[in-house]
C-alpha cells in the first residue's frame, strides 16, 4: 500500500481548490451574463388581408403572429354593430387585465377620421376593440381559433400569445390596421 506523504496531501487540496474555484466563477459568471431582455414593441402592423399581427421595433418586424378577425372582416369598420375591424392608424390606449378574453390591449379606435365619417353616415362610429386572448372558457381551443373569423371587430390571438404580447406592447403603441 502506498503511503501518503504530504506532498500528497498537498496536491489533492490544490485540486479541491481548483474544481472549487472553477466551479465558483462559472456560478458567478452565469450570474454576470446579461439576461435575454424581452424586446419592446414601438410598432404594431396589423395586415388583415394576410391575417397577421406583426410587432416591430425601429422599423424592422421582430414578432409575427397569425390573427382571427371579424365575422366581417373585409373593409373597414363604420359604425356600431357592423362585425368588421377598423382600418387606419391607432395606438394601444389601455390594458384589461380583467377582460372575459382573458388579456386584452384596446385600440384607440373611433379616431377623428372614424368620428367624421361616422357623423356623414349619421350613424355612431362603435368602439370597443381590442386586441385579445380566447377567455378561460375557450382557452383550450389554442390556434384553432385561427380558423374561423369569430370577434365582432376585434383580433384575436391564443392566450399564450397574448401573454407575450401583453408584455411586449407598452400603453401608446401606434397600430396601423392595413386592409
Amino acid at each position: 500500500m502506498k503511503r501518503l506523504t504530504a506532498s500528497h496531501g498537498f496536491r489533492r487540496t490544490g485540486w479541491v481548490f481548483v474544481v472549487v474555484a472553477l466551479l465558483w466563477s462559472v456560478t458567478f459568471a452565469a450570474d454576470k451574463r446579461p439576461a435575454l431582455a424581452t424586446p419592446t414593441a414601438d410598432g404594431i402592423v396589423v395586415a388583415k388581408a394576410n391575417r397577421t399581427m406583426t410587432l416591430m421595433r425601429d422599423g424592422k418586424a421582430f414578432k409575427t403572429y397569425k390573427i382571427a378577425l371579424s365575422r366581417e372582416p373585409l373593409g373597414p369598420k363604420e359604425r356600431e354593430g357592423d362585425h368588421r375591424v377598423p382600418e387606419g392608424q391607432y395606438v394601444i390606449d389601455s390594458k384589461n387585465p380583467q377582460s372575459r378574453f382573458h388579456l386584452a390591449l384596446h385600440i384607440s379606435y373611433p379616431n377623428a377620421a372614424d368620428r367624421e365619417r361616422a357623423r356623414k353616415l349619421g350613424v355612431k362610429p362603435g368602439g370597443n376593440i381590442e386586441i385579445h386572448g380566447l377567455g378561460s372558457t375557450y382557452g383550450w381551443v389554442g390556434s384553432l381559433q385561427r380558423q374561423i373569423d369569430w370577434t365582432d371587430g376585434c383580433i384575436a390571438v391564443t392566450n399564450s400569445e397574448i401573454d407575450e404580447i401583453w408584455n411586449m406592447v407598452p400603453i401608446g403603441t401606434p397600430l396601423e390596421i392595413r386592409p
